[in-house]
């Protein structure tokens, strides 16, 4: 399952490359791109955080968390970065960017669950 969004993630991250480099709508795919980038880095993050969290919990000791604060902090960079660059990218953009994990994370269980 990890492994398909990840895929998936990098397919999109693609898309957004292509779209950024041919369409004339450029800050807003550079949005996009800057939002799903660190998008991903939280997906891998809050997997790699998550199969510690369930290796811990099998051996009975305790974890320190799932990286929350980090998740946050890597989305405040994002628009401090659009604010900072606010003619190369566009603001809205990158806050959608920022959602796409959990809209990849959505459809692949739409896809992927299994009939019981």
């Amino acid at each position: 399952m990890m492994t398909r969004q990840r895929k998936w993630m990098f397919y999109l991250l693609a898309f957004l490359v292509l779209g950024w480099g041919i369409t004339p709508w450029q800050p807003v795919f550079l949005g996009l791109l800057l939002g799903s980038i660190l998008s991903f880095y939280n997906l891998w993050l809050m997997q790699r955080k998550i199969l510690k969290f369930g290796e811990s919990s099998e051996s009975n000791h305790t974890t320190r968390g799932i990286g929350t604060f980090t998740r946050l902090a890597s989305g405040a960079l994002a628009v401090v970065i659009a604010l900072q660059f606010e003619e190369q990218i566009h603001l809205i953009s990158v806050v959608l960017g920022l959602m796409t994990a959990y809209i990849v994370i959505f459809i692949d269980y739409l896809f992927n669950k299994s009939t019981d």
